[in-house]
């Protein structure tokens, strides 16, 4: 998946968090997330932290799960 893709957590998430009115900074605090990982999230940089993000989505009654992709969507290796 690209960064910033319209179908990332990250994208998803910063478009609940300004429809909510909250800054970056209101959203860390209430989440009891650090600052920097807001940020890397909602720009896409991919992360190994499943618990923290789960963490982020739970502010909006959500949680990571798995999702089958198109096979067209997938990025192979090779093909870079």
């Amino acid at each position: 998946m690209k960064k910033n893709s319209r179908n990332s957590i990250g994208f998803f998430l910063k478009q609940k968090r300004k429809a909510t009115g909250l800054t970056q900074e209101e959203f860390a605090i209430r989440s009891g997330l650090g600052l920097r990982f807001v940020r890397e999230l909602e720009q896409g940089k991919q992360t190994v932290r499943l618990d923290k993000v789960n963490q982020a989505l739970a502010m909006f009654g959500y949680e990571a799960a798995p999702v089958k992709i198109a096979r067209d969507e997938l990025e192979v290796e090779d093909d870079k």
